[in-house]
């Protein structure tokens, strides 16, 4: 949608009244929130706010307009007599998505609304297109991913999302360091990627004239520092992974990964449901929430399940007793696709994924997994066939990932030496061969607990949404061919008509004209991707 050439007028006209519709800094002294959250303190004190016109309307020599600022809105009382008249007559160039600076006194109308009844206005900045309607908002999921900046403005909801994801990281950041968890920082760019089943982005780098990759996981790295005395651990990363791009699943994403020394994975266990209590707590408010319309509480004790018995379970099987070809005709007959070449414990994977998963509902730990589902986990110590892994599910989704961590050095590269036969036969996502972690463990890694959790992931789940494109500022979004960019060009011009505002049973009218503020009274109002660690 081209500039709106009113506001194009507009703008060139403010400049020959030599008003600057861009000035360097304006001294925003209070938030529309905090004057309401404080009225009776200050009632008739002047303030300043700033932030965007979302409305203005009256007529005469009296103009109502709503004020957003991060914390939310607030009225502006306009009036001739108070700004002057001069001041007053610029307010025609004033535009709804205009920036603006507001000084004035805190007064309550007749109707009850605290307002700022504004004695000095400032342009702050002239906008240049129009928004989408106030009334209507901006619906068309395309337009708000790819013009996030438009839908945050419009739609106060998912701003509060997006606050609750920075509580939700604030609030694990707090216990793991209240524990004597290290933050720490590791490579984005590693010359050999690792710590997970997945397919790499590759880059190269010019100065040394090597291919290097966007690490699909910081496992690798956060381990060589346990191996270095850092006995907890962890980090905040950007993950990549040049795989899928789906509902739940994103090229880039964010986890914390934390290693402890001298743990195991029931410790991890512990660790991981305080963190998510915390989290919800601080995030909500609550530990009860709801999610695809099902009510969870995650206060109680996780419920901890073998993956074999969820199999029993929900399948109606004995895995571990059924043989390879028996598994393969079981898959065959429920249409669960599998590769001919896999094992069987790939195979027990493959239907619990398809036939447990969606069971796991409730706060659910699923244990011991199948020793062919990754190479960096200790086997476990009743059962050679499987190993000390669990993944965290609830509402059907899984959240997080972690081991009791592998750390016998010739284990571990016969493992891995596994992989790079597997890369050979053509699996792209087997973990390459990495001598210096092996090297690493040869100088002795003690026993240790480690733990991914998907930070897209649990604020889907406490935002409510299955969508991970509505939990990340800026999902991955495919070029669009020019058809569909003209497309989304008269989508956005359609969506920001000017349009009738709706009927009082619609939406509330604005204030009439002739409301003036009420001095002294008292405020009777009451103060609210896949993600794996590694796979």
């Amino acid at each position: 949608m081209p500039i709106d050439e009113e506001k194009l007028r507009k703008l060139n006209e403010l400049k020959k009244l030599q008003v600057n519709p861009y000035p360097y800094r304006f001294e925003q002294k209070n938030l529309a929130q905090d004057v309401k959250d404080n009225f009776t303190k200050l009632e008739n004190k002047t303030v300043a706010v700033a932030g965007r016109m979302m409305s203005k309307r009256g007529h005469g020599k009296l103009i109502f307009s709503d004020l957003m600022d991060s914390s939310g809105k607030i009225q502006i009382m306009l009036s001739e007599k108070d700004l002057g008249e001069e001041n007053f007559k610029l307010l025609s160039l004033f535009d709804v998505g205009d920036i603006f600076g507001v000084i004035g006194k805190v007064v309550k109308t007749r109707a009850g609304e605290i307002s700022i009844f504004a004695s000095k206005i400032e342009m702050l900045s002239k906008s240049l297109r129009r928004l989408p309607s106030a009334w209507y908002g901006l619906k068309d999921k395309e337009v708000r991913y790819r013009q996030r900046y438009v839908d945050l403005i419009i739609n106060p909801d998912v701003r509060k999302t997006f606050v609750m994801r920075s509580r939700v990281i604030s609030a694990m950041r707090s216990v793991l360091d209240s524990k004597g968890f290290l933050e720490v920082e590791t490579p984005v760019l590693q010359p050999i990627y690792g710590g997970a089943a997945a397919r790499p982005f590759k880059t190269f780098l010019n100065e040394l004239k090597m291919d290097v990759y966007l690490r699909i996981s910081n496992e690798l790295y956060l381990k060589r520092l346990i191996v270095g005395g850092f006995d907890k651990v962890y980090e905040f990363a950007k993950d990549f992974r040049n795989e899928g791009i789906d509902k739940t699943h994103n090229p880039e994403f964010t986890q914390v990964e934390l290693y402890w020394a001298y743990a195991d994975y029931n410790d991890i266990m512990d660790i991981f449901e305080e963190l998510i209590r915390e989290a919800a707590m601080k995030a909500l408010g609550t530990t009860k929430i709801e999610f695809n319309g099902q009510k969870i509480d995650l206060s109680k004790k996780w419920r901890r399940l073998p993956m074999l018995e969820g199999i029993k379970q929900y399948a109606k099987i004995d895995a571990e007793k059924m043989s390879l070809s028996e598994l393969k005709k079981f898959c065959e007959k429920n249409k669960i696709e599998i590769e001919n070449s896999m094992s069987k414990g790939l195979i027990i994977n493959e239907i619990f994924e398809a036939i447990v998963e969606p069971h796991l509902v409730e706060p659910t730990f699923v244990m011991d997994h199948p020793k062919e589902t990754t190479p960096l986990c200790k086997v476990h110590r009743k059962n050679p066939d499987l190993v000390e892994r669990f993944e965290a599910y609830v509402g059907g989704m899984e959240v997080c990932n972690a081991y009791s961590e592998l750390n016998d050095p010739q284990v571990q590269k016969e493992l891995l030496k596994e992989q790079v036969n597997l890369r050979e036969l053509g699996d792209e996502e087997s973990h390459p061969m990495d001598d210096d972690f092996v090297r690493a463990l040869e100088y002795g890694m003690p026993p240790t607990g480690g733990l991914g959790i998907g930070i897209d992931r649990i604020t889907m789940l406490f935002a409510n949404t299955q969508l991970i494109r509505e939990v990340l500022f800026f999902p991955f979004m495919r070029p669009l061919t020019e058809a569909e960019q003209k497309e989304l060009e008269k989508e956005e011009e359609e969506a920001s008509k000017p349009v009738e505002q709706p009927n009082q049973q619609q939406k509330p009218q604005p204030q009439k004209q002739e409301q003036k503020p009420q001095q002294k009274q008292p405020d009777k109002n009451t103060q609210a991707n896949k993600t794996v660690k590694k796979k």
